[in-house]
Order: C-alpha cells, then structure tokens, then sequence
C-alpha cells in the first residue's frame, strides 16, 4: 500500500502491526531514490560519497537487521550501506564514513556522536526514515531524533513508520513532515496484535514458573523460543536456570557487550540456541524465522509492550504461541492490558506446571518433566590389582635438603660434607673423618679473691 506513494517522493505516516513487512515498504523506495557509485549521473551528485538516505531505528539489533536486509537488496547495484550503532569503536565507522557511503542505519545516540564530530553529514540525505518511532520515544530519544531531523535538508522525503502511534509522535510529524499521507495497514476496529498468533494468559507462580517452560519448551511443534523479562538481572537468572535444566538457552540484556549480544542473536539464527531469555532490547523490530513460541515471564508493562512482545512470533503469514505468566501482584496490570486490547483474557485460570490444561492448551505429552535428561562426562575407572602390578613402579625423585651447618660459630661446607679433621697430634688429614667430639666450654674464670 506504501509502495506507490513512497516512490513519489511524498512524505507518509505508515502504521501497522508488528510482523507484517514495514521494512520493505521503507527499504525499496530508498534504494530506488538512491544513486550508486556504478551508475552514470553519480558524479553528478552534489556531495558524491555522503549519505544519501538515513535511517534511524530505537536498537542496535534492529539496525543491523535493516542494514542487513537493505545491504542484501541493493547488493546487484553495489549500494554502500554502513550500520551505525554504540557499544563498538569509532574506527571502522570513521573509515568507513571516510571512504563513502550511500545509506547509513544507525541509533540516536552514535549518529549524534558523529555528527558533533563532523564526520557524518546529513546535509545532502534524500529520504530520511524513523522505523519504530514509538519505541524511540519511550527509550528518551525524541530530542536526539529532533535534533538530527533539523540538520538535514528541507526539501528530503520523511517517512514514519511505528506500530503505535501516541500522541507525542502525531507532533513530532506535524512539525517536520509536508503534508504526509496517513496510511494503516488496517481498520482502527481491528485487534492490534497477529491473528496468526495464539494467545494464552496464566496466573502462575514465580518460583514454578521455570517448571512451566521447560515444559512448554517440549510441547508439540515447539521450536526457537524468545522468554521475555522484566529485568537484566532476571534475565540472565531465567537463562542459567534453563541451561542448567538442559536447554541451550543465552540472555540478551543491556549489561552484555555489543559482540556477547550478536553472537547470541547469531546463535539464535542458526538454531543453535533454542530459547533466547530477552529484556525489551529485543522486543522491537528482530525478525527471527522459526520462533514459534514467546514468553512473557512476567506480565508486561502495558499494553504496547506486549503487542511488541508477542509480534516475534506469527510473523509473515506464520502461526505462533504467545504465553504471558501473570503473578498474582500483576493481576490489576494485565486487566487494563486486556481491557486496552480488547481481548478475551479478563480472568487468567490459575495454573501450575501440573495442571492438567496447560498439558492440554500447549499439546504437552503426558509424564514430561520441565528438565531433559543431560549427559554426564565420562569418568576414568580406576584400574585394576593386576594392572596396577604390571605397571613398573615409578622411582620417586631423590630429594636433597641442603642444611648450613656450623662448627664453633664458623659454617662448614655448603655441600653439606663434613670437612676433613685436623688430628690434635700433628694435624694429620685425610683418611676417613674421625668421629665428631663436642666441645667443652670453659668454666668461667673465678673472681679475685675467690681461691680456695
């Protein structure tokens, strides 16, 4: 639907459900608008090597899946597209910046860094992208988006594209955007979240709450499995907790470094790891195929939060399960949740990890445990009595203590070998040592007088 009016140049406001495909109504009007280093009219550029078009995204992990995916599009044209984030050095950044590039997808934060170091310009961006706007104004970065919208050019294409669209987020496009187009995928009576995707809500208990998943996690047609927390510190309890039950199992949280995080995202791709136990830092925009499953292991914020959550999975046609564990103390926050979405969920059934409905909603077969079985290492038996006589026996290293010893107030040899003695008679040596006599002190002399 987007298509048209993008590739006119005209400025839009695209809102739709999660999961349904805005990066590519975003993506190919960009790399159509988009002159590259092969074509002819790009010396004719007026900056040729600066960016061209911008797009700025809430998270690193959405960014590099949008540089990803444009990098894979515009391949054949040899589009240059540089991903632009924190938690990395500058350097290849810089150079990159240096050497030229066609498409930059960053976060606010490092695109602000090197605009202020003068070397990022935005002053020649064409078409001027901000994917999941409402997310970037919950996380703070409103004044940095304002910030870098002002540094590019007037006459550019702006195009917004957000989930939700809060009231703060209709200002910020009345304010930098001509005329845009409004476009919703859907009719505003419509449930926001994928109707691909199961829904599921149990007021369950903490401490059984890891039972629960492990459970869950060998339930009929279960694959890759995203656990949302509320905390990183949960995070990366829920995490250990599952990999020492037996499942590979990573966190994903803020804490981590920027390369711990891609190599579990990675892992995550290649199905490596089967359950990815994740803060909201990945609750926007990662696009994982294969996720059949997502948690909630505790009760979302509100109710974006969750419609953001469960859009991991059922994406692009596919079906899902999305379970959400409510404590008890979150009862009054999942009804307002409820009553927001509209859904039918007003009063979770209270479950435990042996409840017989939840072996029945999640297809569990009957007896399975939330733990699988893991293999022990192998240990060495000790070997037999007749071996053991076979074996020549090991000659233990001598040892040799060297002693200082001293004679008279005078140290003998360092090699410890008592010195040849000097006999009384003639001082006679050689031969063997005569034996050692003590020495007798002197009685001390009398005093005068005293002489009986």
């Amino acid at each position: 639907m987007t298509l048209s009016v993008a590739l006119m140049g005209t400025d839009l406001i695209g809102q739709a459900r999660t999961g349904t495909g805005k990066t590519l109504a975003f993506g190919i009007p960009v790399l159509q608008r988009t002159v590259a280093l092969r074509d002819a009219d790009y010396e004719d550029l007026a900056a040729p090597g600066k960016p061209q078009s911008l797009i700025v995204t809430p998270t690193r992990e959405l960014a590099l899946q949008v540089a990803s995916d444009l990098t894979l599009a515009g391949a054949d044209r040899g589009i240059r597209v540089l991903t632009v984030y924190g938690g990395v050095p500058y350097e290849t950044q810089l150079d990159a910046l240096k050497s030229g590039v066609d498409v930059v997808v960053g976060t606010p934060g490092r695109l602000i860094d090197l605009m202020n170091k003068r070397a990022l310009d935005v002053s020649h961006v064409k078409s001027l992208v901000l994917d999941e706007a409402d997310e970037m104004l919950d996380l703070g970065f409103l004044p940095d988006v304002e910030k870098l919208i002002r540094n590019t050019p007037e006459t550019r294409q702006t195009m917004l594209f957000s989930a939700t669209m809060p009231g703060a987020i209709v200002s910020l496009a009345r304010m930098h955007m001509r005329h845009p187009m409004n476009i919703r995928a859907e009719s505003s009576y419509d449930n926001q979240t994928v109707p691909a995707t199961a829904q599921f809500i149990y007021q369950a208990h903490d401490l059984d709450k890891p039972e629960m998943i492990g459970k869950i996690l060998q339930a009929e047609g279960a694959d890759l499995c995203i656990v949302f927390t509320r905390t990183k510190r949960q995070a990366q309890r829920v995490a250990d907790d599952l990999a020492e039950r037996g499942f590979p199992a990573s966190p994903l949280h803020g804490d981590m470094a920027q390369a711990a995080r891609e190599r579990a995202l990675k892992k995550f791709r290649d199905s490596k790891l089967k359950v990815l136990v994740a803060t909201d830092v990945a609750a926007r925009g990662i696009d994982i195929t294969g996720v059949t499953h997502v948690i909630n292991y505790t009760c979302p914020e509100d109710e974006k939060t969750y419609v953001h959550r469960i859009g991991r999975t059922g994406r692009a046609g596919a079906t899902g399960t999305a379970i959400t564990l409510v404590d008890w103390a979150d009862l009054h926050r999942w009804k307002m949740i409820n009553k927001a979405l509209d859904l039918p969920f007003d009063s979770p059934v209270e479950t435990y990890s042996s409840s017989e409905h939840l072996y029945h909603d999640q297809g569990i077969a009957p007896g399975t445990k939330g733990r699988v079985a893991v293999a022990k290492p192998e240990t060495k038996e000790a070997p037999a009595d007749s071996e053991r006589s076979e074996r020549p026996a090991k000659a233990r290293p001598s040892r040799s203590r060297s002693r200082r010893r001293t004679r008279g107030g005078s140290s003998v040899s360092a090699s410890g070998e008592a010195p040849a003695q000097t006999s009384s008679a003639g001082g006679q040596e050689g031969g063997s040592a005569p034996a050692r006599k003590r020495r007798r002190r002197r009685p001390a002399s009398k005093p005068a007088g005293d002489q009986s």
